[in-house]
């Protein structure tokens, strides 16, 4: 129960901004034309809620993402990081996600639109396929953005990383970009169902050099990024 009342009526805002926030990307999404165009008109959308509901999010290290084709992996620690990296990162980025949410009604729609990737995680020969199709989109010079670890828990800390992005990234000789997201685990993370204010910092780190190669590249480029993500968020390792 919350016994805060301005905490309520601050809570009850930034649930009822969602459904303008969401009508106005999804008829930006289904009506322009471009593909950048579309990312672009989505993120300030999320850019706009994220002011609309009084959070202050400062990023920084932007200027480290390289120009051409990369690797982005972020810790995952709630609902929000999701928009909120869609609202912080150039509109070349695209998102790898779960193949569950492209068969949802409208949502599926909206993020093909986006020009996301899709990979099933349940089947392991429908998943190389979706992993095929992902790589082919990085050697023609793509950006995609990973959370690999996969979902976020109520625990405290940087969960165990899957190996996908950076199997990719030791493939393709792309850099990996750290990003480490602070803040939307006060907002509405772990098993907290209402919000609360904080501040949120989205800050990219130090890209790691490209380590093309064996399994050894990809599971040294796992673990930097890591540690890295871990250090700069002040989270422990699980």
């Amino acid at each position: 129960m919350i016994r805060n009342p301005l905490r309520l009526l601050w809570g009850l805002w930034v649930f009822l901004l969602v459904v303008p926030a969401v009508v106005l990307a999804g008829l930006a999404i289904l009506l322009l034309p471009g593909l950048r165009a579309r990312r672009a008109a989505a993120g300030a959308v999320c850019r706009a809620w994220f002011l609309l509901c009084g959070l202050p999010v400062r990023r920084s290290g932007i200027e480290r993402l390289p120009a051409a084709g990369c690797i982005i992996v972020a810790n995952h620690a709630s609902y929000l990081d999701g928009p909120l990296l869609f609202a912080c990162l150039p509109p070349h980025f695209g998102f790898v996600i779960k193949k569950e949410a492209s068969r949802a009604p409208v949502l599926g729609l909206l993020l093909q639109r986006l020009g996301h990737h899709f990979v099933e995680r349940n089947n392991r020969h429908e998943g190389a396929g979706d992993t095929r199709r992902i790589l082919r989109a990085l050697e023609r010079g793509e950006a995609v953005a990973f959370f690999p670890e996969g979902t976020f828990s109520p625990d405290h800390g940087i969960g165990r990383f899957h190996g996908g992005a950076f199997a990719l990234a030791a493939r393709t000789g792309l850099p990996v970009a750290p990003v480490s997201v602070r803040g939307t685990r006060d907002v509405l993370g772990g098993t907290r169902r209402w919000p609360q204010w904080a501040r949120i910092t989205v800050e990219v780190l130090e890209p790691l050099p490209a380590r093309k190669g064996s399994g050894d590249a990809a599971t040294e480029l796992r673990d930097a990024a890591r540690a890295a993500i871990a250090t700069a968020c002040r989270e422990p390792l699980l």
